[in-house]
């Protein structure tokens, strides 16, 4: 019997796939739990036109995620911070600063998706943003800060 799969199956195939197994395989198990559905004509005509239609989304989405990567590398987020007179930042810019930098540049990026250790003093650092699944972009961020003003009481 021709099934298609309606999530992946360990040691049958992949989500979307059409394979073929035994009748009782399908009928007994596979189509009960709601794994796979009988590939009829029919069920053919509309897996290929829902599988046209998702590619063609994901090439949007990809296209969408390849200019946002292109602006990302283009520009240099400049976070202030206060630092000490050796250029120690008080505290540490972590990836909502940098989140917060990019809103007030336009680009809304989900903390979540900026990968980076604590940035601990002055200077240019190498930021990696996940655009989407396998679209990463390099980040340039500059902190930057002014020293903070010690008063003697």
């Amino acid at each position: 019997m021709e099934i298609i799969l309606k999530q992946d199956v360990k040691n049958l195939g992949l989500k979307d796939d059409v394979v073929k197994v035994k009748n009782g395989y399908a009928a007994n198990f596979l189509i009960p739990q709601g794994m796979a559905i009988m590939a009829t004509a029919s069920a053919k005509k509309i897996h290929a036109e829902n599988l046209r239609q998702r590619a063609h989304k994901e090439e949007k989405i990809r296209k969408d995620a390849e200019a946002l990567k292109a602006k990302l590398e283009a520009n240099v987020v400049k976070v202030a911070a206060k630092v000490s007179s050796n250029g120690k930042v008080f505290g540490s810019i972590g990836n909502i600063q940098v989140a917060e930098s990019l809103a007030a540049m336009g680009c809304e990026i989900d903390r979540k998706d900026i990968e980076m250790d604590a940035l601990k003093e002055v200077g240019v650092y190498d930021v990696t943003v996940k655009c989407y699944r396998d679209i990463k972009a390099t980040l340039k961020v500059e902190v930057t800060g002014h020293e903070s003003e010690q008063s003697a009481e």
